[in-house]
């Protein structure tokens, strides 16, 4: 079968399609009445499906339709549900993408080299002789002003929900610190609100911090004009010091949109490794045979119109060195110390 008669066959499938302007978008392609579910038509749905509304085609230099081309003979009538959900998955895994996935009943196809292959720069057992067994927890932050008088507070996931008046009550009970460490090592994402409910405590003045953009139609290169994102200073009680925010490789998503942000202030450092990447606003959407499938579909900049899907360099690289854990300690957050002392 040529793929232009594919492309084709995959297109009446489709009758409806709904945007959801949440937090995180989600639109969904509704199949008609009147459809099958064959292997090769999942295949051909799956493959345009991202063809018309994947992001990164151009930036990432894939060609889609040789990916066609090399996954399609794999495809045959009578093979079984986890035979095709392994070569679906295996093609989409050439898009090198964390947001890219396959959602079946029995399985999840995901892409996690964005973090595997690099140093972990994090270890759970240290964290703990810094925060002890004393630390105070609000709205999923753990925190604690250390005997040096700087102030720790970690934060694991966007996924939680920050109360402003739990972040009232943390910054107050900071500011009388030199300094503040937010620390969002392992941080894979959450939700775009707790990005901005949070870095709005760290300026003083609505501050552009980068752009994004949408597609306009189905060629890989259709795209609107970048639209600017900005952070706004909140109207509660904001922190004036130095702040080091620390990253490691598996600060993804929405924690990736929030380091690009606090790099944009005078106040802040980023210290620690580079991070994971996920600039692409994800979507979802859904193949006949029901499987889901979701996908970076909106790009994201820093201020400069750099493209932010491969990860923010940190203002100073700081790697967790042998010797140190040995001792129980933590080399990024000393660092991070010092930086904030010697300030």
């Amino acid at each position: 079968m040529k793929l232009k008669k594919c492309k084709e066959k995959g297109t009446k499938y489709f009758t409806k399609l709904i945007l959801s302007f949440s937090v995180i978008n989600l639109f969904s392609c509704l199949p008609s009445d009147d459809f099958d579910t064959t292997p090769q038509v999942n295949f051909d749905v799956l493959w345009q499906i991202l063809d018309e509304h994947y992001c990164y085609f151009g930036y990432k230099n894939i060609d889609w339709d040789n990916i066609y081309q090399q996954y399609s003979p794999r495809i045959s009538a009578g093979m079984s549900e986890e035979a095709l959900f392994d070569v679906l998955g295996k093609m989409l895994a050439e898009l090198k993408d964390g947001h890219v996935n396959l959602i079946s009943p029995f399985n999840l196809a995901r892409y996690w080299k964005w973090y595997e292959d690099y140093p972990d720069n994090f270890d759970e057992k240290i964290q703990r002789n810094y925060l002890e067994d004393d630390y105070l927890l609000a709205s999923s932050i753990k925190y604690k002003v250390l005997d040096d008088n700087i102030g720790y507070m970690y934060y694991g996931s966007f996924s939680n929900t920050i109360g402003t008046g739990n972040l009232d009550r943390i910054i107050t009970k900071f500011s009388v610190c030199r300094g503040i460490i937010i620390d969002v090592r392992n941080n894979s994402g959450g939700q775009l609100t707790n990005v901005e409910i949070l870095a709005s405590r760290f300026l003083n003045e609505k501050t552009l911090v980068g752009y994004s953009r949408y597609k306009t139609g189905k060629g890989h290169n259709d795209f609107s004009n970048p639209k600017e994102k900005y952070i706004e200073p909140a109207d509660r009680i904001r922190f004036q010091k130095p702040v080091v925010v620390l990253t490691n490789r598996q600060c993804y998503s929405a924690t990736n949109e929030f380091v690009n942000a606090m790099k944009q202030f005078p106040n802040v450092t980023i210290m620690g490794d580079m991070t994971g990447g996920g600039g692409g606003l994800p979507f979802s959407s859904e193949i006949p045979n029901g499987w889901g499938v979701r996908f970076s579909a909106c790009p994201n900049y820093d201020p400069e119109m750099n493209d932010i899907e491969f990860g923010i360099e940190p203002d100073i690289y700081v790697n967790m060195e042998e010797e140190d854990m040995k001792k129980g300690m933590d080399t990024i957050i000393e660092e991070a110390r010092n930086l904030i002392s010697n300030q």
